[in-house]
């Protein structure tokens, strides 16, 4: 009786299961939909892998990081905005909008950065990753065009130097500017829009140091195939043509510098071009290389990504301040002047 009883219970529930398919499919079915239905509510940030040791030491790294990025860019808008020399002409113009946008891009990123390294919860409400998203994309974009802008605008004085106040003057600045705002508001639209409509059901740890786009699409409980071409597409090419187009506008500088006999004009102009095509290449080439490569699960790129996000930021008012000797010329003048009104009174 007992290896009969033995054979009888696995005979049964194979008996059953054929006997009854369309229960087994309305099982998986059920589980599918309760799958389905669990709705994501938030998402948790895990951050730049770390030693635990190194903790304390990248919190002041970071947290010092963005206090001299907003102090330095804060220093260089003031100096535009102060003197009349800058301001008046669209180059400054257009590196006091650099400025601001720096600011607020580093305000996006890294204050959350920084609380990874401090025993805060590292939870974000999905609304909050929504906003990140949106005002990266649209802050960063922004700074795309504007590159781009300052290349054709060093491009248009050099090598256009007697039609340069008629092509690039404060109205023509001012409209080119606010399209770049424009166009960079558009992008954050689309590409938040396009990440958040679809389902999000399951796993809600994002491997990043912040909401960005190819780290928020692997938790998506549906096909992201139009996503990542978006995202190729509308990051990734637009990113590299823009860079191609500040090469070839460079590629004309130089060769109109060349052309200049005198060694002192030719060193002022390599000086303003040279300190402009350094800040492009630290913040091009590392967004090509991540969003050209969307699906990618490297482990370099969340150290990629904190040069365009946190390094580049601090290096623009460096980079401009100490090879621009305009900006440094000004900042001599408001100093002097500021030494000039505490003594006369």
């Amino acid at each position: 009786m007992k290896p009969f009883s033995h054979h009888l219970l696995w005979i049964l529930p194979l008996s059953d299961s054929t006997t009854h398919p369309d229960i087994l499919q309305k099982d998986m079915r059920e589980t599918k939909n309760t799958s389905l239905d669990t709705v994501v509510t938030g998402f948790i940030l895990l951050g730049l892998p770390h030693p635990p040791s190194l903790r304390t030491l990248l919190f002041l790294v970071f947290f010092i990081i963005y206090i001299l990025t907003q102090l330095g860019n804060l220093l260089i808008l003031l100096t535009v905005w102060a003197d009349p020399k800058l301001h008046a002409r669209p180059m400054y113009i257009l590196l006091g909008v650099l400025s601001f946008l720096d600011m607020w891009l580093s305000s996006v990123i890294v204050p959350r950065l920084i609380l990874d390294f401090t025993p805060a919860s590292k939870a974000m409400p999905f609304g909050g990753c929504v906003a990140q998203l949106y005002f990266f994309h649209f802050l960063g974009s922004t700074q795309c065009f504007l590159y781009t802008l300052m290349a054709y605008d060093r491009y248009l004085a050099i090598c256009q130097p007697l039609h340069y106040p008629v092509l690039m003057n404060g109205r023509l600045c001012t409209i080119l500017v606010a399209g770049a705002w424009v166009a960079g508001s558009i992008h954050g639209s689309v590409q938040a829009t396009l990440t958040f409509r679809l389902p999000y059901c399951g796993p809600n740890q994002v491997d990043y140091f912040f909401c960005d786009i190819p780290a928020v699409l692997r938790l998506a409980c549906a096909d992201t195939t139009v996503n990542e071409l978006v995202t190729f597409v509308d990051i990734g090419v637009v990113a590299a043509s823009c860079f191609m187009l500040i090469l070839l506008s460079y590629a004309c500088i130089v060769r109109a510098i060349l052309k200049i006999r005198t060694a002192d004009g030719r060193r002022r102009a390599f000086s303003t071009c040279g300190s402009h095509l350094t800040v492009v290449t630290v913040y091009y080439v590392p967004c090509i290389f991540t969003y050209l490569r969307a699906g990618s699960k490297s482990p370099l790129d969340g150290a990629v990504a904190v040069f365009y996000t946190v390094v580049t930021p601090l290096l623009n008012p460096l980079i401009y301040t100490l090879r621009n000797q305009e900006v440094k010329s000004a900042l001599k003048r408001i100093t002097a002047g500021g030494k000039a009104t505490r003594e006369n009174k």
